[in-house]
């Protein structure tokens, strides 16, 4: 057990760090095995428009819980790769509504049964006494209604 392990709950934000970037290193490489150029940066984006089928700035970055700049960064990436497109949406000239081009649809296609494996896989990893994604969906629940820093500086001007 190293020094991280023993800082117990103290170390939490390492740890999920640490798991998520295995997470993310192995599934880079998982990709590359099935011969797929992909970024994982890049699927939570891509990942809600093919679920919405078509969505705007604002829904997308609402969807997965990034800042308006970040996912306007990845959005631009996805472009440029011609995975996704973009219209006006006709009620409101100044939104932009996103949607998967053929090049994109033909991606996801070849990304369904790797996710299809990944889910099994990950499935199995989380599928512990304690399950990982029903402890994660608590926590955030709970720092949803009030966060890390706003419990602390409560506990803190409450002594």
């Amino acid at each position: 057990m190293n020094v991280i392990n023993e800082a117990g709950i103290l170390a939490i934000s390492t740890r999920l760090h640490r798991l998520s970037e295995q997470l993310r290193k192995d599934g880079a490489l998982i990709y590359k095995a099935f011969g797929i150029d992909f970024e994982l940066k890049w699927f939570p984006v891509i990942f809600t428009i093919y679920k919405k089928e078509i969505a705007s700035v604002v829904e997308i970055a609402n969807e997965i819980g990034y800042t308006h700049p970040s996912t306007i960064t990845l959005l631009k990436e996805l472009e440029k790769l011609e995975l996704i497109q973009w219209q006006k949406d006709k009620q409101d000239e100044r939104k932009r509504l996103f949607m998967l081009t053929s090049k994109g649809q033909e991606l996801i296609e070849k990304m369904k049964p790797v996710w299809e494996l990944m889910s099994q896989i990950l499935g199995d990893i989380a599928d512990n006494k304690n399950n990982l994604l029903t402890a994660i969906d608590e926590a955030e629940e709970k720092i949803a209604s009030q966060s890390f820093y706003q419990r602390a500086l409560q506990r803190k001007n409450s002594k």
